[in-house]
């Protein structure tokens, strides 16, 4: 699934472990016209994510006890620092504590030696006029642990000449921890840089940047602390191109909370979230109004995003979660308000585990390869709830398309409630459900259905039910392996009716109350029997647990039937498995 240039090869461990599940492929065009063929599984876990990467390098934390103090108020040279006007440099390995204030001037790090540099800031405070307050030009490794309050703040304009381009920039791998606080002020590009790593395990930090917030170029790591990042760019970052095990951003603790401009995290290779607390605003949120060109999304990762625990909440104008390879929810609890998709993988999304709600979207969950495994999972969404749909369509491809064999929705397990305007379940090529509780409150208009396939759509496990306008309504094929029953209104019922699903002996079998105008409802369930009659009865009640409305019984005393129907029998004038629903998408867009 690596796809970074054409010449950077998959891991031989990230492609054992997406192969260990049903994988399909694609070709992938690149800028020079070859192609690089990617995995469009997304049955990856934050542990397989991780082995496919380079590990953060390990450091040495604990400061060693002979320390030098430097007081910034009036340096002095000693055995390791020189002083030159308003520069104080470090000459070689070691601990320092650095404490007092140093106005218009800047601490350097610039030494040739092996071992670990080990700033302790002390209630420090370094300000710039003319270049980066706290710069590391060379050493091996660099350790700044924070101590009471500190304040990092640079100038609005760097000299070209000047390498550094952050209030706290790196050109080694650097390290923060402690339990003291840091406030950046990036004046002119980013907030923290760091050439190489970067790890943040620990401290209360507040960076406001006019570009990014915090940028690990090879890796930025996150295993504690507190952040609280306001970004003009990205909140997060790791942007190296060149190697495909670098590049990625990894949360495993610690809370974040991000205002960004552009991505609130960005990734160029994988986006983990293996635990911890996320906030994020990305470009003003979802009902902002963004530039053709600009695309702030919550969290993004060109080649995967990987949520296997923590808290995650995204407000974003763009996507909400975002990859151009594949998009796995392995655990943990996500909140979304996106300004389009809440959750987008161009080749394949899995949920298997974890909690998502997607509050607001244009399109709630879209990818290629959609699997819902295991989760709860609720969509709200004013066009489709759920699409699967041939990465490289626009919606003036749709007409006269043909359903694509590596396009669909697989449902094995868990739940998920759908509420969109646009179709509730669409996919443009196959719809497998063996499993689990899907409940789909569609469209109130006849332009959309509750449920579109264009390929195969079968039936084998778990309950489904969709409610809907009856103008594009459609059906499991009538060769499903478990049956289902669909019912066609006379007139539009109101939002709150309760119908109860009653077979030929008028025992019920479901009851469910919806939540919005409805003309058709379509159930599949393993107590459905093929070719035997059922009713639709209105009134009465719902009793015991629900799902979206959903139970397995009711009260239906007082109820009226008002429609029958005969199991594993399409809707009138609609085929089922695929032959109804519209051409789906608009211009310019995924169908």
């Amino acid at each position: 699934m690596r796809r970074l240039t054409p010449t950077i090869l998959v891991p031989a461990a990230l492609v054992a472990a997406l192969l260990t599940g049903c994988t399909a492929t694609a070709d992938a065009a690149s800028s020079d016209g070859s192609t690089t063929t990617v995995t469009t599984d997304a049955d990856l876990t934050v542990e397989q994510a991780r082995d496919a990467n380079t590990a953060p390098s390990e450091v040495d934390l604990e400061p060693s006890a002979d320390e030098v103090a430097i007081t910034l108020n009036d340096p002095t040279a000693t055995d390791g620092v020189t002083v030159d006007g308003s520069t104080v440099t470090i000459t070689a390995a070691g601990t320092y504590r650095l404490s007092g204030a140093l106005t218009d001037g800047s601490v350097v790090v610039n030494t040739t030696d092996d071992g670990v540099v080990h700033l302790i800031l002390d209630d420090a405070s370094v300000t710039s006029s003319t270049t980066s307050p706290l710069q590391v030009l060379d050493a091996d490794q660099v350790v700044v642990q924070l101590m009471g309050d500190n304040h990092l703040s640079d100038t609005a304009a760097y000299a070209e000449t000047d390498e550094a381009s952050a209030a706290l920039f790196s050109s080694t791998d650097l390290t923060i921890t402690g339990d003291g606080s840091l406030t950046v002020d990036g004046n002119a590009n980013d907030g923290i840089a760091a050439k190489d790593g970067l790890v943040i395990a620990g401290g209360t930090i507040t960076v406001d940047a006019v570009d990014d917030g915090i940028r690990g170029k090879d890796y930025l790591v996150v295993t504690g602390g507190t952040l609280d990042i306001t970004a003009g760019g990205d909140g997060l970052k790791s942007d190296n191109d060149e190697d495909e095990t670098l590049g990625y951003v990894e949360i495993t603790g610690g809370s974040a909370n991000v205002t960004a401009g552009d991505d609130g995290i960005a990734a160029q290779t994988d986006a983990i979230l293996a635990d911890g607390t996320v906030s994020i605003v990305a470009g003003d949120g979802h009902d902002a109004t963004v530039a053709d060109d600009a695309s702030p999304k919550g969290l993004s990762g060109a080649v995967s995003v990987v949520v296997g625990g923590g808290e995650l909440l995204v407000d974003a104008a763009d996507d909400g979660i975002g990859s151009d390879g594949v998009v796995s929810i392995a655990g943990g609890s996500v909140t979304i308000a996106a300004g389009d998709d809440g959750v987008h993988g161009d080749q394949a999304l899995q949920i298997s585990d974890g909690t998502v709600d997607v509050t607001s979207s244009v399109e709630g969950l879209e990818a290629g390869l959609i699997t819902i495994a295991g989760g709860d999972i609720n969509v709200l969404a004013s066009d489709d709830g759920v699409n699967a749909s041939d990465p490289d369509a626009t919606g003036e491809q749709a007409p006269g398309r043909a359903a694509g064999t590596d396009v669909g929705l697989t449902i094995t397990g868990g739940t998920i409630v759908v509420d969109s305007r646009g179709d509730g379940l669409d996919a443009n090529g196959f719809l497998t459900m063996t499993g689990g509780t899907a409940v789909v409150n569609g469209p109130t208009n006849d332009g959309n259905g509750a449920l579109d396939v264009d390929g195969t759509f079968d039936v084998s496990g778990g309950t489904l039910l969709a409610a809907g306008a009856s103008g594009m309504a459609m059906t499991p094929g009538a060769d499903s392996a478990q049956s289902f029953v669909a019912f066609t209104f006379a007139s539009t019922q109101a939002a709150g009716t309760v119908v109860h699903v009653l077979d030929a002996e008028g025992t019920e079998i479901a009851a469910f109350e919806t939540s919005k105008d409805f003309s058709s409802l379509v159930y599949a369930s393993a107590d459905v029997v093929a070719g035997q009659t059922y009713s639709a009865a209105t009134g009465g009640s719902v009793s015991g647990d629900t799902v979206s409305g959903l139970a397995e019984a009711g009260d239906s005393a007082g109820s009226t039937v008002t429609t029958t129907a005969t199991a594993g029998e399409a809707i009138s004038g609609m085929g089922g498995g695929g032959m109804g629903g519209g051409p789906g998408g608009g211009p310019g867009r995924r169908p």
